[in-house]
């Protein structure tokens, strides 16, 4: 019991000596850590602007990450005492390791392709990536259901990034009856395409003629937008189509087909009658 009692009044001593400085220090450790996330995250957005190849931003921002890390722990650890020679020195130690350790091996280790976010096709998966660990990655499909999903079979598959780059093209696909004017309804749906702000001047729309099918002659337009525009743009751009071509009396075609009649002749249908009578009767 004395002992314990001891050890409280130790540690009452120690702390009304150190107690403000082990306070600052601890103050000084989590507003460092909270600032050093902020600092990468900003500098990773910022390098993604003028730099598309994702290893040498990881590498350049992880590196900054390592380095005010560094000095966030050293200025920590001297608020406590220690002496400021030999805890810089062996801090950068630690953080010239660590940053070359980053440099070589990064390269090496794979990473998924893609981030928090992003909609992404993963296997059978179509959906919204929601958060990544290092076992697994949440995703959300637009149907409402969460799929924990393991990062292995990720990296095994082939996956679809949708976000991935910063331009997706639009297809308006339509068939014409063969009746129609064809140069009008090219002119048509180039001048839908051309009308709307969303759709990027390069590379220019262009109306195509796909296929004389069995039904009618199958056009398509080709257009580009922003990425994040695209799903909107694209259901927009396919009802204006629809409502256009009616106003310029442009006639879309139908399935159809086609059923000739002959007359049976009377010895065809006898002979066919002696056929289908049962054996033995």
């Amino acid at each position: 019991m004395d002992g314990q009692v001891s050890r409280f009044q130790e540690l009452g001593r120690l702390m009304q000596d150190h107690g403000l400085e082990m306070i600052t220090a601890l103050i000084i450790l989590i507003v460092g850590l909270f600032v050093t996330k902020w600092a990468v995250k900003a500098l990773k957005e910022l390098l993604g602007k003028f730099m598309k190849n994702t290893a040498t931003i990881s590498i350049v921002s992880n590196s900054v990450g390592v380095f005010m890390l560094g000095l966030v722990i050293t200025a920590s650890a001297m608020e406590i005492g220690a002496k400021p020679g030999p805890m810089v020195a062996l801090m950068m130690i630690i953080v010239l390791v660590a940053i070359g350790i980053i440099v070589i091996f990064r390269p090496l280790i794979p990473t998924l392709p893609f981030k928090v976010g992003n909609t992404v096709k993963a296997g059978n998966l179509l959906g919204k990536v929601e958060a990544t660990t290092v076992l697994n990655t949440r995703l959300r499909t637009f149907d409402g259901k969460t799929f924990f999903v393991p990062n292995r079979q990720i990296l095994d598959d082939i996956v679809i990034n949708y976000h991935f780059t910063k331009t997706r093209r639009v297809k308006i696909d339509v068939t014409i009856r063969y009746d129609q004017d064809l140069m009008k309804a090219k002119q048509v749906l180039e001048a839908l395409m051309i009308e709307d702000a969303r759709i990027l001047p390069k590379p220019n729309p262009q109306v195509y003629v796909l296929e004389l099918g069995p039904n009618g002659v199958r056009l398509g337009g080709r257009c580009w937008v922003n990425n994040l525009k695209f799903w909107v743009t694209q259901c927009e751009m396919l009802e204006k189509t629809k409502l256009r071509f009616d106003a310029e009396g442009i006639e879309f075609a139908y399935s159809q087909l086609d059923i000739n009649h002959r007359r049976v002749g009377d010895e065809w249908a006898e002979d066919l009658a002696v056929e289908n009578e049962m054996p033995g009767e």
